[in-house]
Parts: structure tokens; C-alpha cells; sequence
């Protein structure tokens, strides 16, 4: 039999560990074994304890599982007792070398695993020397152990749990999270301990040296475990050695009690048993609790969704089963809510009634309360410039051939001048307001026989506005607020007209609201937790429909979403950015395209817009309950 333990302990850490190796060696003395002591290395090294020889076996079965956390485990048979397995990392391979071992030729082959979706992807078993060897090829990070149970032999690859990245709560998420508390249930300091053939109550005494704890053994505790785990904390090194034997722990303080499992079991059962018969014997009170901050119905309705109360769910916790003194009430107990007096009745034996006021006293407490500010604004810059021209010529001939006299031309006066007339009307107000009447430079040029008119039109339009609307709410902690403020506005619809029958108008009403809605929860890290939504509508204009009046067009700006804001900082949870830039050209074919003179049979204009929506938010912490306390 041979025993290794790593020597990172104290210097009296290490006398008791000479110590126990020779209470090892006085026991397997007495049990018939031979042994070679080995003298203790120095320090950072191993301890060899004892070794014992043993006669070939056989490997005879190779079985490949999937643990519930995604682990790997490897499984070994032997035909008889004293196999040595030994455990190595070897690059991203892990190798177990049985050198007492012989393979089988049926069990020499190659086995695939990834199907089953854990860090070892194949397993290569094959003869080595006068041994066998097993070669575990891995995929990403892991960790392993292993230990041995009288013929069989059983090695664990475990996926390293990477942090849990945070964001929806999903069904995966939560396991996820799981997963890496279950990870982190172990804080012992790790250890290396190889034992081969050791007597477990020789292994617990060791592991009490290294946690300080006191175990305590039942007589019932026997037999020998090989194991080889590597830098793993004692705590899981305490759990393994009993799960390989079929044994469990109890905890008190700094006292540790290991017994196989049925005995535990038997003994808290017992314990349960008599503590329910004194229950059952013991005289039932009645108290009454006053709720102040909260609902009776509501705290009535939590308790017993979140636990079986009274005889009427005894099924909750059983009539035996440990369950039961954690529940809220006994068997016999009672509560009852009283909804016009917003009060709890309760009805059971004196310590329990105790544990439920002290449980409705956590329960009904001020909630903080959370002062949501809200500022949506909506800022507008616009720019528009149209240049246009008229130009026009006029003119009149006249002429006497001794019998008549004629006049050829036109007189807008009838005094016998040029007439006026337009040629090219091409104004300004494509973009701008002013629709041909705006700002204009004029010449007209007048002779006896013709005229000459030129109007030169520009127009510029600049415009800037802003919006600010700023609601306000109080909501309490983790409850929805509602704040809103607008009208409606009301329209026409039309309904029949089909079939020889009558249209008929109805008059229905569209909300155009600001609105913000927002559940704010309270941290532990004094912030803020906000699902909100706010809405601004505004009636942009109106849609005439023939006969049956107008309908409004609607603008919507909407933002639903969720984001941690710290207590009393303004946070921009939205904006809508818009610019917009148009340019036009009117113009008389071929002569608008004659340079400079061109202008005079064209007209152009350009138009900016910019519009950007902001939307502030900020929470500020109203602390109720402090205030209370």
C-alpha cells in the first residue's frame, strides 16, 4: 500500500502526519499487510508512506459517462482488488497509467466521445509495458480528479466554469449562474493527497488536520479508499471521500459528524419524530398582527404561495421529513387574514407564532420610494432660400399708307404706348412662404415704341424652435407609475354604404398623449434600476377627406427600454437625430443654360432642416423606510 500527501503544512502539521502514517502502517499490520516505509522528503516535496505489492489484474470493462454539470467521467473495472491507477496531465491530454493492469484485446480501441458534449472528445486505450494505458484527449480549459472504489476506478473531467456575462435572465442564464455557484460551493484550501489502499478514517483524520475542524467518525465508518486528487480544496476532497464510500456529514459549529448515510438519516428522522409528538402535545395560541405598510391579503397570499401553512398543505413538508421545521406553522397552525381591519390571525404553538411575527415584521416594512424626472426635447433649425426672375418685352408699330392708320402692338393704357407683357415668369417660392409675393427688384425701361420690364426675386426664410416637456412621478419601489397628459382628438368613420344601404358616419377619439411609464427597482449599490417607456404624440396636420370632415395626422415618438441610472445622475436614454437637404432648379430649356444670361430665364432654390430628439432621465432615492426606522 502506498500513501503520498503533499508536505505543505506546518512544521506541527507534519509530526501529526508522521503520526497518523504510523497509526496507517499499526492498522494494516494488524490486518496481515506487508509494507516498505519510506522516509518523508523535505519540504515542498512528498511523503511516501507505504507500498504494497500486488498481483496483476485484469481491465474489464471501459465505460464512458455525462455528469449533470457537463462533466466527463471515465469508469474502470477490474476483475479483482489491488489495481494502482495513476492519474498525469500531459499537455491538453489526460493520461491514466494502470501498470498492474492488463488489457484485454477486445478493449483495445479508440473511442469516440464528443457526442455527449464534454471537454473529452476521444479515448485511446491501449497496452503499455506490463500495464495498460488510457489517453484522454480534452477540448478547452478543464479540471480532474479521480478515485478509486474497490475494483473500480473512476476518473472526472470538469469544464472550468468561465464568469457568467450578465444581461436577460434566461433559462440558460440561470443555469449558467448555477452552475458557477456550484463551482464556487468549495473554499477550502487546496491539497494534494494520493492515497492507494488507505483506510478512511485514516483519510479523515488527515483532512481534519488541514481544515482545523473536529470529525467525528461512527463506529459504522470502515473500509479503505484510493484516491489522487491534485490542488483541490479539502472541502471537496472531504465530499468525495464520501460519496466513494456511501457516507454523509453533519455540521455543528466546528464539529463535524460522518456516518454512512442511512444512519443519518435514521437518526434525523428519529429526531424529527420526537420533536413533532412534543408539537402535537403542546397547547395552541391565538395572536393577532397588525399590517401597516402592506395588504393582509397580499402577505397572506405570499405566504402560502411561498410555503405550505397548516394542516391544509401538509403534503409541503410531510409528516416526517426534515421540511417541516422550516415551514411557517405546524400541522395544527392557522392563518387566517382579516381584510376589513387589515390584520393576520394566527393561530398555532407559541414558537411558532413567535417565528411568524418575526417573519411579518421583515415582511411589512416602507418601501422606498423613487422620484422619476423625465425632460424630452425637441429641438428644430430649418433654412430656406428661393431666387427667381420675371422678364418680359413689349412693343408697338404703326404705320399710314395715305388712306388708313393702324397700330400693331398692345397698350395695357390705350394711350397709344408699348404694352407690358411677361415673357419668362419664373418668381421665387418653391421653398420659402412668400409664393411669388415676396421682396423683388424691378427696372422697366419705356420708349415710344417698345418697353423693357426685368424683376429680380429672393427670398430667405431661417427658423429655430424648441420643445421641453418635463413630467414628473413618484412610484414606489419595484411598483409601475403612470403619468399622462395631452387629449384626444376626435375623427370620422364611415361605416355600411355596401348593399343599397346608408353610409353612417361615426365619431371616434385617438389619444395624443405625453406619457411616461416606469418601474424603478432600488439596489443594494444605492441605484437605480428603471423599465421604462415614454411617449410625446403631436398633430402634425390634417388630412381633409371629401364630405366627412378631417383626419389628423399623427407624429409618434416612443422609447421603451431598461438601463441602471446611479441615485440623483441624468442619464440621455434616447435621441433621434434628422437632417434633411432639397435644392431646386426651374428653368427655360437651352436659354436657362447660357451662362449669366441664363439666370434671367431660371429660378432656384435650396432648403435645410435639422430636428433632434433628446430624452433625459433622472431618478433621485426617497428614502421612506430609513425615515420610518
Amino acid at each position: 500500500m502506498t500513501f503520498t500527501k503533499a508536505l505543505s503544512l506546518r512544521p506541527i502539521r507534519r509530526h501529526a502526519l508522521v503520526r497518523v502514517c504510523a497509526l496507517g502502517v499499526a492498522l494494516a499490520a494488524v490486518c496481515g499487510s506487508s509494507f516498505a516505509a519510506t522516509p518523508p522528503v523535505a519540504a515542498g516535496g512528498t511523503a511516501t508512506g507505504m507500498q504494497q505489492a500486488t498481483s496483476a489484474v485484469s481491465v474489464t470493462k471501459i465505460d464512458f459517462k455525462r455528469g449533470d454539470d457537463g462533466a466527463g467521467r471515465l469508469i474502470l473495472q477490474f476483475d479483482g482488488q489491488g489495481a494502482s491507477p495513476d492519474l498525469r496531465n500531459q499537455g491538453g491530454n489526460v493520461v491514466v497509467d494502470v501498470g498492474n493492469a492488463v488489457l484485454p484485446a477486445e478493449l483495445q480501441r479508440p473511442l469516440n466521445v464528443t457526442d455527449f458534449a464534454t471537454p473529452v472528445q476521444r479515448i485511446d486505450a491501449k497496452p503499455s509495458g506490463h500495464g495498460s494505458q488510457l489517453v484522454l484527449s480534452t477540448n478547452g480549459p478543464y479540471e480532474s480528479l479521480a478515485y478509486q472504489t474497490g475494483n473500480e476506478y473512476v476518473v472526472e473531467i470538469t469544464p472550468r466554469k468561465e464568469d457568467v456575462a450578465t444581461g436577460a435572465v434566461t433559462s440558460r442564464t440561470v443555469a449558467q449562474a448555477a452552475a458557477t455557484v456550484a463551482a464556487r460551493g468549495y473554499s477550502g484550501r487546496p491539497v494534494t493527497f494520493n492515497f492507494q489502499d488507505v483506510p478512511v478514517r485514516t483519510v479523515l483524520q488527515l483532512i481534519a488536520e488541514e481544515s482545523n475542524l473536529n470529525v467525528v467518525a461512527s463506529d459504522t465508518v470502515q473500509g479503505n479508499v484510493t484516491l489522487r486528487l491534485v490542488n483541490v480544496p479539502w472541502d471537496q476532497a472531504l465530499d468525495i471521500v464520501l460519496r466513494a464510500k456511501g457516507l454523509d456529514k453533519r455540521r455543528d459549529g466546528g464539529v463535524v459528524w460522518v456516518a454512512p448515510q442511512p444512519e443519518l438519516a435514521k437518526f434525523e428522522q428519529d429526531k424529527e419524530d420526537a420533536r413533532i409528538a412534543i408539537e402535537n402535545r403542546e397547547n395552541l395560541i391565538t395572536d393577532y398582527v397588525q399590517i401597516n405598510y402592506h395588504s393582509a391579503e397580499a402577505i397572506f397570499k405570499a405566504l402560502t404561495e411561498a410555503k405550505g401553512i397548516g394542516g391544509s398543505n401538509g403534503g409541503e413538508g410531510g409528516s416526517g421529513g426534515g421540511s417541516q421545521e422550516n415551514g411557517f406553522l405546524s400541522p395544527r397552525g392557522r392563518l387566517v387574514a382579516d381584510e376589513r381591519t387589515n390584520t393576520l390571525m394566527i393561530s398555532d404553538i407559541p414558537k411558532k407564532v413567535a417565528q411568524m411575527r418575526e417573519l411579518i415584521a421583515v415582511i411589512d416594512r416602507p418601501v422606498d420610494q423613487v422620484l422619476i424626472e423625465g425632460r424630452i426635447v425637441i429641438a428644430s433649425d430649418t433654412f430656406a432660400r428661393d431666387l427667381g426672375a420675371k422678364f418680359g418685352i413689349g412693343g408697338k408699330h404703326s404705320y399710314n399708307n395715305g388712306d388708313n392708320t393702324a397700330t400693331i402692338g398692345s397698350s395695357a393704357s390705350g394711350n397709344g404706348n408699348a404694352g407690358r407683357g411677361l415673357n419668362v415668369n419664373l418668381p421665387a417660392g418653391t421653398f420659402t412662404s412668400a409664393n411669388g409675393a415676396g421682396p423683388s427688384l424691378a427696372y422697366t425701361l419705356l420708349g415710344a415704341n417698345f418697353n423693357l420690364d426685368l424683376e429680380l426675386s429672393a427670398l430667405q426664410e431661417e427658423g429655430r424652435g424648441e420643445i421641453i416637456s418635463n413630467p414628473r412621478i413618484v412610484t414606489a419601489n419595484q411598483r409601475e407609475g403612470v403619468i399622462k397628459q395631452g387629449k384626444e382628438i376626435g375623427y370620422v368613420t364611415i361605416s355600411g354604404g355596401t348593399g343599397g344601404s346608408a353610409a353612417t358616419a361615426n365619431v371616434q377619439f385617438k389619444e395624443v398623449l405625453l406619457e411616461l411609464k416606469v418601474t424603478p427597482t432600488i439596489t443594494n449599490d444605492n441605484r437605480v434600476f428603471l423599465n421604462m417607456n415614454v411617449k410625446k404624440d403631436e398633430v402634425d396636420e390634417y388630412m381633409e377627406v371629401t364630405n366627412f370632415g378631417n383626419v389628423p395626422i399623427i407624429n409618434r415618438r416612443e422609447i421603451n427600454t431598461a438601463v441602471l441610472v446611479d441615485d440623483g445622475q441624468t442619464v440621455v436614454i434616447g435621441g433621434v437625430y434628422e437632417f434633411t437637404d432639397r435644392s431646386s432648379v426651374s428653368k427655360v430649356p437651352f436659354l436657362g443654360d447660357i451662362p449669366f444670361l441664363g439666370n434671367l430665364f431660371k429660378k432656384r432654390g435650396s432648403s435645410k432642416a435639422k430636428a433632434e430628439l433628446l430624452v433625459f432621465v433622472t431618478p433621485k432615492i426617497l428614502r421612506v423606510a430609513k425615515a420610518a426606522n
